[in-house]
């Protein structure tokens, strides 16, 4: 099956809100992909973009991200948690009774949807269809199970992780599944490449006995991931795909509180989308 137009979502967490801006420029301009892939926080921020509700994930952030109900070292420790984010609270609390989702509008939209997850059986990704159906939303918990931080999630039995792990910026996906044009949201510079993260350490010590297809995977996440930023760049200069970046990240961290930088990445997303708008829109119409 073809796809007219892919969405490629990198997560990041909280710097995952240039993204939001980005997506929110793209609603304002009428631009809707039928198909959306991502990982972690990407594909999680993209749900409101696939219900149409432009702004929510602004006032989401805004609202509860310095709530200690929300997320901390304490929600880490707590036995019935065992996450560095109130998983309760941010996948049901909130989307179901303070910021209501749009379950009608997201299941009215035919767009395919899927999140990328890591096997930790193998250490392979997996796409999976993110669906309304259990409005606690699991497959987006799994996609944001990053190592140490958070839990793993068992979806019908398997042992799932962040996303980000095996494949962060699932563009090939798109490309096999037959997106005739795909835009890129990149959560960092153009220019940036990861290193080893010391995260990634404690996790190998952690899984290499149980999982060593998966521990392959986290000691090889920051070559891999080079890797496929320098192939989406000689796709983009083919002119084959639309990648979107930030100037500038502005320091937020994953786990970022300062609203006011939060805002302002924010604001760069929705800027540098409206100011790209007619390159975009050329693009798309060739």
């Amino acid at each position: 099956m073809a796809y007219r137009l892919g969405l490629v979502l990198e997560g990041g967490a909280h710097r995952t809100v240039f993204s939001v801006g980005v997506m929110d420029a793209l609603l304002d301009a009428g631009i809707h992909a039928d198909y959306v892939i991502g990982a972690s926080a990407g594909i999680t921020y993209g749900a409101s973009y696939l219900s149409g509700q432009k702004g929510r994930n602004r006032e989401m952030l805004r609202r509860f991200v310095r709530s200690p109900r929300y997320m901390g070292f304490h929600q880490l420790l707590n036995p019935f948690n065992g996450s560095f984010y109130n998983m309760k609270y941010v996948f049901d609390t909130i989307p179901n009774k303070l910021l209501p989702f749009d379950y009608e509008a997201y299941d009215a939209n035919p767009a395919r949807k899927l999140a990328v997850l890591t096997e930790l059986a193998t250490g392979d990704p997996a796409y999976v269809e993110v669906t309304s159906e259990d409005h606690s939303w699991p497959v987006l918990k799994a996609t944001c199970a990053l190592p140490i931080l958070f839990r793993t999630v068992k979806l019908d039995g398997v042992e799932y992780a962040d996303g980000g792990i095996a494949d962060s910026i699932p563009y090939e996906k798109a490309m096999a599944d037959g997106c005739e044009k795909l835009i890129v949201i990149l959560t960092q510079k153009r220019s940036y490449r990861k290193g080893v993260e010391k995260m990634m350490g404690l996790a190998v010590n952690k899984y290499k006995r149980r999982c060593p297809g998966y521990t392959e995977k986290l000691l090889t996440r920051h070559t891999r991931y080079n890797a496929t930023i320098e192939a989406i760049a000689k796709h983009e200069a083919a002119g084959e795909i639309y990648v979107i970046a930030p100037e500038d990240t502005l320091g937020v961290s994953r786990t970022e509180k300062d609203l006011d930088k939060l805002m302002t990445l924010y604001a760069q997303g929705y800027s540098i989308a409206a100011q790209q708008m007619h390159s975009l829109q050329n693009y798309l119409q060739k």
